[in-house]
């Protein structure tokens, strides 16, 4: 049984490696499209239809294309379609929220100062969040609102502002910028499942009928695509967050989150200003630098929150305290691991717990005991550089702790 954290923690990075993969594939099919987009121009000569065109190089060729709004004349034998890119992205990232957060819900995704639920129960909210998510931001995007391509915009806004605030009233900090990703994410992956896809199908069919499509699929389409251009960035950032405290583990983490949309909005208006040959608008890395140094601001400063007094340990992790070899870990974790993971960190240079984790009390230790014996039983990876000096037989003596506890045995 003790292999089953191996075997589940190679499960996950081979997961975080296909959704990296993936989501590489469709930002960077996304953002070439969107320059390319915006570089067409109108030329004399161009065929009956066409938008405009663009003359690239690449690779030691050329190449010359050509945009329609609608479509051509005639439809060519092949057509490649760009959407496994994004089915594959939300569907890996799925997995591994499946792995890390549902499969570890008490330790990430359920915070009892927080709100103390069941794993079911959070996992349900999680999963109704995000389906409610493209249902809410569908139903905008088709109303008379959706007509106001700004006014959309600033009640998205307003959407994900107030889905920050929310999450971070349900789950730990980590999982509440996490699931504000996924949330946005969602939304991007079935604006292409569900709408820019059957609209082009839509245009295909008619013109292999030999009728002549309607020019509201592509504007339709469009609308959501633009949307996806601009909520791309902060989704990155949301799914690097879990690796910065100072990003989720601060009592604005909701705040931070909201700001990092506007830095999304700023540095993509800067790009896309430039790919359209508009000039070089310099005010939006003003604008993203001052948002990101309220940013930092806002990650420096004081908590006011009152911590309520801890619950009772599951047995499930009462089983590591019960086991004989606790006191001596426990030692070896106060004294070599705490003053780092510590809720004020002595340590120089280290402003928050690495990643969050606290191991101050038996409590902490014990639930994260699968960390540390990952971490610095079966792998050096902490502390780091071994600058504490864990020893040998103390890296041994983790391994037959949580080895032994999980096999339900007492370790003598």
């Amino acid at each position: 049984m003790y292999e089953y954290p191996l075997l589940w923690e190679w499960l996950g990075f081979a997961v975080r490696w296909l959704h990296v993969i993936t989501a590489i594939a469709w930002i960077g099919s996304s953002f070439y499209f969107i320059a390319l987009d915006l570089g067409l121009v109108q030329r004399p000569g161009l065929p009956e239809g066409a938008h405009g065109e663009e003359w690239q190089v690449h690779g030691g060729g050329f190449y010359h294309i050509q945009k329609y709004l609608v479509a051509p004349e005639r439809l060519p034998e092949h057509l490649t379609w760009f959407k496994w890119e994004s089915y594959a992205t939300w569907l890996s990232g799925f997995a591994l929220l499946c792995v890390v957060y549902y499969a570890g819900a008490e330790l990430y995704l359920i915070d009892i100062n927080v709100l103390d639920v069941s794993a079911p129960v959070a996992i349900a909210i999680s999963v109704a969040s995000i389906v409610l998510g493209w249902i809410v931001y569908d139903l905008l995007c088709k109303s008379p609102i959706g007509q106001n391509t700004t006014g959309l915009m600033l009640v998205l806004f307003a959407v994900l502002v107030a889905m920050a605030w929310g999450y971070t009233q349900v789950f730990t900090g980590r999982a509440a910028l996490l699931h504000l990703g996924a949330f946005t994410a969602t939304i991007m992956s079935a604006n292409v499942a569900m709408i820019i896809i059957p609209n082009q199908k839509v245009v295909v069919a008619d013109l292999k009928a030999g009728r002549t499509p309607d020019p509201k699929y592509g504007r339709i389409a469009k609308q959501r695509s633009l949307h996806n251009n601009y909520l791309t960035l902060p989704v990155i950032f949301l799914m690097l967050s879990n690796h910065y405290p100072l990003a989720f583990a601060t009592e604005y983490n909701w705040l931070i989150a909201s700001l990092v949309f506007l830095m999304g909005v700023t540095i993509r208006h800067w790009f896309n200003t430039v790919h359209a040959r508009k000039g070089k608008p310099h005010w939006t890395w003003a604008a993203t630098a001052g948002l990101f140094l309220a940013v930092m601001w806002l990650s420096s400063l004081p908590s006011t929150e009152d911590v309520i007094e801890e619950a009772q340990l599951a047995p499930v992790h009462q089983r590591f305290i019960d086991n004989v070899h606790f006191e001596d870990v426990s030692n070896t974790v106060l004294g070599r691991c705490s003053m780092c993971h510590a809720a004020e960190p002595f340590w120089e240079g280290i402003a928050r717990a690495p990643k969050n984790v606290k191991l101050e009390t038996e409590a902490d230790i014990a639930r994260h005991a699968r960390d540390i014996y990952l971490q610095a039983g079966r792998s050096h990876a902490m502390p780091p550089g071994n600058i504490t000096y864990v020893e040998s037989e103390e890296r041994r003596l983790i391994v037959a702790w949580y080895e032994t506890a999980v096999a339900g045995e007492t370790g003598q």
